[in-house]
Formats: structure tokens, sequence, C-alpha cells
């Protein structure tokens, strides 16, 4: 499946809105938010980061580039208000 297929189901992914947030105070939330994620398996999730100036998208593409728990991401392609993000999950059960 393409990623210009995978946006028109952005709204079934666990989102998280920056919105209000500067460019220091985004960090901890968005942290929180992957880790989460990742302890319910959730291979994909949104950030809404606006459009505005560019900056909290800016500071997110740029945490994000140094995350390793996140495997791609890129901006919506209907809302480049948002960055959709694939993360590395593991699968397998637990013995």
């Amino acid at each position: 499946m393409s990623k210009f297929n995978d946006d028109l189901f952005t709204k079934n992914y666990p989102s998280i809105d920056l919105h209000g947030e500067t460019r220091y105070t985004m960090i901890a939330p968005l942290n929180i938010f992957i880790d989460d994620n990742i302890k319910l398996k959730n291979k994909n999730v949104t950030i809404i980061h606006g459009r505005g100036n560019g900056i909290l998208k800016q500071t997110t593409h740029e945490f994000l580039k140094k995350d390793k728990r996140v495997i791609d991401f890129y901006v919506g392609f209907f809302n480049p208000g948002c960055t959709i993000v694939e993360l590395k999950v593991d699968k397998t059960p637990k013995k």
C-alpha cells in the first residue's frame, strides 16, 4: 500500500495535538506519546503540529530523525499540518 492510500485512513491512527506548545515544551509529551504507542503496539501514529510558521513541524521532524524507535515519517498528503509516523513495534508475543 502506498503512502497516498495510507493517508485515507489517518483518522484511525492515535494522535497527539501539539498546538499551543513551544519547541521546548513539545518534546516531553511527544516522547511519552511515542512510548505509550509502542507499548500498545500501534505501528502508525499521527502528530498534529499545524502549519503556521513551521517551527513545531521542524522541531518534530528533527526529533523524529534522531529517534531510534521511528522507522519512517512523512507529512500528511491531505493535511500538511500533521506528520504520519511509522514506529518500530515488536509484534511477537512474550512467553
